[in-house]
């Protein structure tokens, strides 16, 4: 169990520069109702949409509560035009990890190699976009807000859980060894998943693999780790309470591309465009 103390920083006092695209805008919560607000989105997605389990205090609230959120930056978009939430992330840099006790991708995967790697670490998670804004620019807006987020925390690999809805591995047996045989971390990141939920990503051969049958089994979010460069770890992890097949995504700052390095630069940001 973690060794939970007092939370290491004031979670509110974190800014981004001003990104926004259209009414939409994206930066860190600033209270416990922006919070609330973002456990409910993810409450929405999760266990009403996707399926998985909620634990009693979560079906009477409504809400996705995790204590790990005291812990954590939350990463927002939302909608002037509705005055609405419809997106969001949790972010866990090193430090905070060491107060609570853990990261979350450890109770899925090893990532041992990852807590040895020197520099600022940076766990991503709890990643959700409302249905109805699943489009390209809210997308390429996360992605900035990560971006931010990274340069001002001076991160030099972020890693996570990332799921494929359902527990049914026939569906992604493509989607899985694409991943692996192209896209598989380096020995000196590589984590693997925990023994008692384990499963082989080596589904196919090479020679077998579609890619492009592949591509269309990803969800969005691992489409787009897979444009900044992302690896995976050794295996996924099938989560049946959250029904979900885990994989492990590694990014490291140096591998991210061209592209999207030049995204993030401080005058990019500055201007607050997508």
């Amino acid at each position: 169990m973690p060794n939970i103390a007092s939370a290491p920083f004031d979670r509110f006092s974190r800014t981004l520069p001003l990104l926004k695209s259209g009414s939409l805008e994206v930066r860190l919560a600033q209270s416990e109702e922006d919070i609330k607000a973002a456990q409910e989105l993810r409450y929405e997605v999760f266990y009403e949409e996707c399926g998985a389990q909620p634990d009693e205090r979560m079906a009477l609230l409504k809400r996705d509560v995790s204590r790990i959120d005291d812990y954590c930056d939350v990463l927002l978009v939302i909608d002037h035009s509705r005055n609405k939430i419809v997106g969001t992330y949790r972010f866990m840099l090193r430090e905070a990890a060491q107060h609570y006790g853990s990261f979350f991708t450890s109770t899925e995967f090893e990532i041992s190699k990852i807590i040895a790697y020197p520099g600022q670490i940076m766990e991503l998670g709890r990643s959700c976009v409302h249905k109805d804004y699943r489009t390209k620019p809210t997308m390429q807006l996360l992605w900035k807000g990560i971006g931010a987020y990274i340069q001002l925390n001076q991160v030099t690999v972020c890693f996570g859980c990332a799921s494929l809805m359902g527990t049914d591995v026939s569906k992604y047996k493509q989607a899985l060894s694409y991943l692996y045989h192209y896209h598989l971390a380096p020995p000196e990141l590589r984590t693997k998943a925990l023994p008692a939920h384990y499963q082989d990503m080596n589904l196919l051969p090479k020679s077998k693999v579609d890619q492009k049958e592949a591509m269309q089994q990803l969800p969005p979010l691992l489409k787009g780790y897979l444009r900044v460069g992302g690896f995976f770890g050794e295996g996924a992890f099938i989560d049946f309470s959250f029904n979900s097949i885990d994989v492990c995504i590694i990014v490291r700052r140096e591998t991210v591309t061209e592209r999207y390095s030049q995204r993030y630069t401080p005058t990019t940001l500055s201007f607050g465009e997508v």
